[in-house]
């Protein structure tokens, strides 16, 4: 399993940004997605943007596409977050798995390693 620590999270107003970092420990030579979740209070976790190493392909949930960006530089994985809404507050995960496709997937059940959340919270 990949360990993986995230970092970046914060107070911020509507409309500003955040850029959160994951730091992926155990890569190898083979081929992984890599992604980020979050979770609301009182809500289950959501998969918001997932990529695939083997050809850098993404997916983002439609809630957030066209506002964050999910890229990665060697063992870091980072979420661009532009144009914070409210309901975007919530704790995130960095979460990988090893997958040689081409197409990630936005779903929990799909990925077996999780960092320990960053909060993000965004006031209106």
């Amino acid at each position: 399993q990949l360990q993986l620590v995230e970092s970046g999270g914060g107070l911020v107003q509507s409309g500003g940004s955040l850029r959160l970092s994951c730091v992926v420990s155990g890569l190898t030579s083979g081929y992984y997605a890599l992604g980020w979740f979050r979770q609301a209070p009182g809500e289950e976790r959501d998969g918001v943007a997932c990529l695939s190493t083997s050809d850098g392909s993404t997916k983002y949930d439609g809630s957030v596409e066209g506002r964050f960006t999910i890229s990665r530089d060697k063992s870091t994985v980072y979420l661009e977050m532009n144009a914070l809404e409210p309901d975007d507050t919530g704790v995130y995960y960095c979460v990988g798995t090893t997958y040689s496709g081409n197409t990630c997937w936005l779903s929990s059940a799909w990925f077996d390693s999780w960092g320990q959340g960053t909060q993000v919270t965004v006031s209106s």
